[in-house]
């Protein structure tokens, strides 16, 4: 039998929802399919994920279940790698879409640029077709929410990042710059491309390669995504012991979140306590913080021709950033109180 030049990694759990459209996907994308084996990492679902991806196996036998009992992505990450047969690894995310041509764009670059690693755009679309989850998906691919993370916004031609979605790599990459950190249950990919750029290496972000993800769709949701993200910013850099296994965009909610604190201490001592009017300082970019996220709400609301949808843009943008910052307070708290 043919050795596969490609092995797509798909670390998942719980997918029941997506996983029958992503296998659909894959299987009908222009790569030839003798060229390409699909390593489905499992995190021991407790849904029908397994049985579905077991269906699409017996007809396709490229297709392979391999149990994670570890659960976490970096884990499932290098078990996919140890048992790939490919010398390209793409990791895929099980929700998410993929149009017809993303593995062979994908590959095509790889080979023309100088690079470690190259990824696509995404383009975030929401779950549901509800005023608050279009809020969400928009919130989350605008430079207000999400800074300057280009793969969220796009770009025109090929550049040079710190960072891409999923990625597709020479399985060498692995063997040069070392595996996933499995301490890190979040910003594995992030941790792993800046060490890649950190001893020389390069990372590619390519125009014409674009995937579909899947935002989330309630604000509760929302909260507990960027909640963790933002607490395993500052764990990130307390286990790797430095600060460039990110990037600045990452710690400015923690930032935001320590002014909220300050403002409402401050809002207290004035009004209730009868203190200086110079603690509204902290109140005051608060205040402006609001009136901003209120300007590009009413943009966007009149952008989508649904001016009931303003309400649900400043919540999604304040949810986003409070959030993150609480993480990543979190994080913070909880390394000093180990320290100690």
């Amino acid at each position: 039998m043919k050795k596969p030049t490609v092995s797509i990694l798909i670390p998942c759990f719980n997918e029941e929802v997506f996983i029958e459209a992503v296998i659909q996907n894959i299987l009908d994308q222009d790569f030839p399919q003798e060229e390409m084996e699909i390593l489905f990492l499992d995190g021991m679902s407790t849904d029908k994920t397994a049985e579905i991806i077991l269906q699409f196996a017996e007809k396709n036998p490229f297709i392979k279940l391999i149990p994670n009992p570890e659960k976490f992505v970096p884990q499932a990450m290098n078990l996919g790698i140890e048992q790939a047969q490919g010398e390209i690894i793409i990791r895929l995310d099980a929700h998410a879409a993929y149009p017809k041509q993303y593995i062979s764009k994908l590959i095509f670059w790889l080979k023309k640029l100088p690079a470690e690693n190259v990824g696509g755009i995404w383009n975030i679309q929401p779950r549901s077709n509800s005023t608050k989850a279009k809020a969400i998906a928009r919130t989350l691919s605008h430079p207000v929410g999400v800074g300057n993370a280009l793969y969220r916004m796009g770009i025109s031609e090929p550049q040079e990042v710190d960072t891409v979605p999923f990625g597709c790599y020479p399985k060498a990459v692995f063997e040069k710059y070392g595996n996933y950190d499995i301490r890190l249950k979040r910003n594995q990919d992030i941790e792993l491309n800046k060490r890649i750029k950190r001893k020389g290496g390069k990372i590619f972000l390519v125009p014409d390669v674009e995937c579909t993800y899947f935002a989330r769709d309630t604000f509760s949701a929302l909260w507990k995504n960027n909640y963790a993200n933002g607490k395993w910013v500052i764990l990130t850099s307390w286990f790797t012991g430095t600060f460039d296994s990110l990037s600045i965009r990452h710690f400015v909610p923690l930032a935001f979140f320590v002014n909220v604190l300050l403002s409402i201490l401050s809002f207290i001592n004035i009004f209730l306590f009868n203190g200086s009017w110079i603690w509204g300082v902290f109140i005051l970019p608060i205040i402006i913080y609001f009136l901003i996220i209120s300007i590009f709400s009413m943009k966007l609301s009149l952008e989508e021709k649904n001016i009931g949808a303003f309400p649900y843009f400043i919540i999604s943008f304040f949810t986003l950033h409070l959030s993150y910052g609480v993480g990543s307070f979190v994080g913070l708290f909880s390394i000093f109180k180990n320290k100690k």
